[in-house]
């Protein structure tokens, strides 16, 4: 398969690769058998509640956006995370050894993910042998990493009240960018599907919070402000 400069340049950051050589990236995707597609905004890459296979693939995320999502009977969507170009979607389920899909893969926008067959990365191959050992490692931390992302969610979304769970996640926001001032990678509705919110009550709650001089924020650019003490 053609593998571009820029295509290359996501690889080399994407965790699965991770203290790998380019060169031995290029011998590895050919082993995995990897293979590029391209998917339109809104386009489901897959659906809930689908039969999974026997050869499940995993893919790495090339451009675009990506959300993993629960709909209920009545439509209400929920957000469970999102991939951003490096990242991985599918590993869990390929490993799990489940029946079925338990949430649906959609490009947030357009999207180019290159799918590799994740029996593959756990069966050792004479002709990259050398390579599988850190290729298996660093599979498992990933694994490890989207489980601590997911204890971080529960932490958001277990708060009471929509003020709460906007607090507890700007607040990791701001931890993980290491400054007050931050972009997050949602949209209003997006947050609103993340945090499990209302998005008018979402809305309204960012606006009072703004009023106090809690935050400050322009579409998705929010500035944290530290807490006034009394004088």
């Amino acid at each position: 398969m053609k593998k571009t400069p820029r295509f290359m340049e996501i690889l080399r950051h994407c965790s699965l690769f991770a203290s790998i050589d380019e060169a031995d990236v290029a011998a590895i995707l050919d082993c995995l058998g990897a293979y590029q597609k391209g998917y339109a905004k809104n386009n489901f890459i897959f659906i809930a509640d689908t039969p999974l296979s026997s050869a499940i693939p995993v893919g790495i995320l090339l451009s675009g956006r990506v959300h993993l999502i629960q709909d209920d009977f009545w439509g209400n969507r929920s957000i469970i995370a999102q991939v951003e170009p490096g990242g991985l979607l599918g590993e869990a389920f390929a490993c799990g050894e489940l029946s079925r899909l338990p949430v649906s893969a959609i490009a947030a926008e357009a999207s180019d993910i290159l799918l590799v067959d994740y029996k593959r990365i756990l069966t050792l191959c004479s002709s990259v042998c050398v390579f599988h050992s850190r290729l298996i490692s660093n599979m498992i931390r990933i694994l490890a990493e989207h489980n601590i992302r997911l204890i971080q969610k529960i932490e958001h979304i277990t708060r009471r009240t929509t003020r709460e769970k906007l607090r507890s996640y700007l607040s990791s926001q701001a931890q993980q960018a290491g400054t007050s001032h931050f972009d997050i990678p949602f949209n209003r509705q997006e947050l609103a599907d993340y945090l499990g919110v209302d998005r008018s009550a979402m809305s309204n709650e960012l606006c009072k919070m703004q009023h106090e001089g809690l935050l400050r924020f322009d579409h998705n650019h929010f500035f944290l402000e530290p807490f006034s003490k009394p004088g």
